[in-house]
């Protein structure tokens, strides 16, 4: 009798360590919702500047980083309106904000925003000519729930097909990640489609999260014809993609959504 109850409580005590290491297992286990979005500077296609169609998209996603494209600050054309600090508000996350360019009345440029806070924050100015709109990369260091530190870059490329200037861009976000030893992320409007020059510098140092034997398009909204949009991760090791998904509004912008769930894995 003795020896059938300890049996018993043997395997007992087996079954609560695989309990409980499945448990901590899922602690573990790291995942982030990432999203870019060029938002049309907040205007949308009907023009009105209703920024409640463009949070919804952005909140039905539930991101927990975003890289914003095409973000006004006070300028004539969105009535002087902060949208940066509006959609940041609507969407419930920390925002920042980089100025690519003095534009009617106010500023032009970028923002990332983030379901935390942020560590460091940077801008990098791109290469390009000076008769050419100036572009940007805006760099931001956070702390993940876990405790993992990473990067995320978002960016705008050049929209002028066959651009000399993209290809500089391209090689200059590139050389970001010399000097950098932890996790890192790419995400924005690259304006090139997948097998271009432009991507294949970028392909180069970065993995792409886009199914390369049929890439999704995402741009424009209302009919997409070809992929522009893109998150790119570095290192390879330490990221696993466990879904994408391209989302269209046509009135939100001009652009698709593009969603990409990524898990971190462990270091070595």
């Amino acid at each position: 009798m003795r020896t059938a109850v300890r049996i018993i409580f043997l395997f007992l005590c087996y079954l609560f360590s695989l309990s409980g290491n499945s448990q901590e297992e899922a602690k573990e286990k790291t995942v982030l919702r990432v999203l870019t979005y060029n938002i049309l500077h907040g205007a949308t296609t009907n023009r009105d500047n209703d920024l409640d169609v463009v949070a919804n998209v952005i909140n039905q996603l539930k991101p927990d980083i975003v890289a914003l494209q095409e973000m006004d600050y006070r300028t004539n054309r969105v009535q002087k309106r902060d949208i940066n600090t509006e959609l940041a508000l609507k969407t419930q996350m920390s925002s920042i904000f980089a100025k690519a360019v003095d534009l009617d009345g106010g500023e032009y440029g970028q923002s990332i925003f983030y379901r935390g806070s942020f560590l460091e924050t940077g801008k990098i100015d791109l290469p390009g000519a000076p008769d050419k709109e100036p572009r940007i990369a805006v760099t931001a260091k956070i702390i993940l729930p876990a405790g993992d530190t990473i990067q995320f870059i978002g960016t705008h490329l050049d929209h002028v097909v066959n651009s000399p200037d993209r290809l500089k861009q391209a090689t200059k976000i590139n050389a970001l990640l010399e000097n950098v030893k932890i996790p890192t992320i790419l995400a924005g409007d690259l304006n090139d489609v997948p097998g271009s020059e432009t991507i294949s510098i970028f392909e180069s140092a970065w993995t792409s999260t886009y199914d390369k034997e049929d890439p999704e398009p995402t741009f424009p909204s209302h009919a997409p014809a070809k992929k522009i949009d893109y998150v790119m991760f570095s290192p390879s090791h330490r990221w696993k993609v466990l879904e994408t998904k391209v989302i269209c509004h046509t009135i939100a912008s001009d652009h698709c959504a593009y969603l990409v769930v990524l898990e971190l894995l462990p270091g070595e």
